[in-house]
């Protein structure tokens, strides 16, 4: 080994010293700040470097064996190997913010993009490409189109995603209805002041229809014990059965108000702020030949939770209703005067000024009368970069297909 020409074996030895490298630096001065490559110290950096790798191509190209070596195919594949079982590391195992302080992280599996390893494989894998494009260019001509478009798309590629990703910014809002808000949480939970405003001003949400379950009256638990059973009240209202209980529904409002009676309550309608879901039912345990009936209501913020007590042991209760869509009708102020309104849901971003704005949350203890929406704002600037890389690729493998098909027809 280390005899020239070197080989595969070269190769993947000095993947496996930068990684041992990597992990001495990690258990002795701790992992990378992400932080000191925001830009422009990524961009400056970038540029330096390809710069750097030119000059000593031109320079060293003849009288150096290493220089020439790093263009090869043993160091591309060696170098590219080693990288994808980094990233496949990193897709198994959980990853968490860089900016959170983990004990007995000391490899820094789990927090890859700041684990010193993982940043000189990366490195090397860069040169390695970069020395490639380097060499074609010196030597270029116009069958070297579909070669140079996906090398120089993939280094784009990886560079905007890794480099950029310490500019990435992911930020958390809080709105309430009728309020402009332009202040955000960032994941260190830091006040962020922004170049736009939100104001919101509606929340809707659609809910699945109510279901009916029976609960243990003892333990809460719902029946039968690990595989529990639910009755879907569907809008034709309809009957079902749970156990041995045979339930009719027999009126359902969608906005109803409490009334107490007597030691009982009873359920109206209620068009109002605040109103919750009830149902009347009757149910029928033919073996017992028991018959029950009243209000059932998941109950909310205003109004009382209520459940049917069908016998000494049984219960039969209706469980908050699940949301099914959930979305905000929003204006969206820029600092440039611009005024956009919008609706913005759950995977169903809207997007302003770089900006992709995300319906993350509301206030669930309100549920469909919440007057509070939570959006994640997320930025990425290096994103247009990545897609330009991506485009390349695409075009220089297109370049490759049809250059092949006319040089086979030629041989023809």
């Amino acid at each position: 080994m280390w005899k020239q020409p070197w080989g595969f074996k070269e190769g993947y030895s000095i993947c496996i010293g930068l990684f041992i490298t990597g992990t001495l630096l990690q258990m002795s001065i701790g992992k990378i700040n992400l932080d000191a490559l925001a830009y422009p110290a990524n961009l400056i950096s970038g540029i330096g470097y390809f710069l750097l790798l030119t000059v000593l191509y031109l320079k060293y190209k003849k009288s150096s064996y290493i220089v020439s070596w790093l263009s090869s195919y043993q160091a591309a594949i060696s170098s590219m190997s080693s990288m994808v079982l980094m990233i496949l590391l990193m897709g198994l195992i959980r990853q968490t913010p860089g900016y959170i302080t983990m004990e007995g992280n000391f490899i820094g599996f789990s927090q890859m993009l700041s684990a010193w390893s993982f940043a000189l494989l990366f490195l090397w894998m860069i040169t390695i490409l970069s020395m490639t494009i380097i060499r074609r260019l010196n030597h270029f001509k116009w069958r070297d189109t579909s070669f140079m478009l996906n090398h120089v798309g993939l280094l784009l590629a990886l560079v905007g995603s890794i480099l950029g990703s310490a500019d990435i910014q992911k930020l958390e809002m809080t709105t309430m209805a009728g309020r402009p808000e332009w202040r955000a949480l960032n994941e260190r939970k830091e006040v962020v002041e922004l170049p736009l405003a939100i104001e919101l001003h509606k929340f809707s949400i659609k809910e699945y229809p109510p279901k009916l379950m029976l609960i243990d009256n003892k333990t809460g638990a719902s029946l039968p014990q690990g595989k529990s059973t639910t009755f879907l009240v569907e809008p034709g209202l309809g009957t079902g059965q749970l156990l041995d209980w045979t339930i009719s529904v027999k009126k359902y409002l969608q906005y109803a108000a409490s009334v107490p009676s007597g030691d009982t309550l009873r359920y109206v309608e209620f068009h109002s702020f605040g109103a919750t879901n009830a149902l009347y039912v009757k149910a029928i345990n033919r073996k017992k030949g028991i018959s029950r009936e009243g209000w059932v209501s998941c109950g909310n913020f205003m109004f009382p939770y209520n459940a049917i007590k069908l016998d000494d042991k049984v219960s039969l209760v209706m469980p908050e209703l699940e949301p099914q869509r959930f979305y905000s009708d929003v204006t969206v102020y820029l600092e440039s005067k611009k005024v956009k309104d919008a609706t913005i849901e759950v995977n169903k971003p809207f997007e302003i000024d770089g900006w992709k704005i995300y319906q993350l949350s509301y206030d669930e203890s309100k549920g469909r009368w919440s007057e509070v929406s939570v959006f994640q704002l997320v930025k990425d600037p290096w994103l247009p970069v990545v897609y330009t890389g991506i485009l390349m690729m695409v075009i220089g493998a297109i370049c490759m297909f049809t250059m092949a098909k006319k040089n086979k027809e030629d041989k023809v």
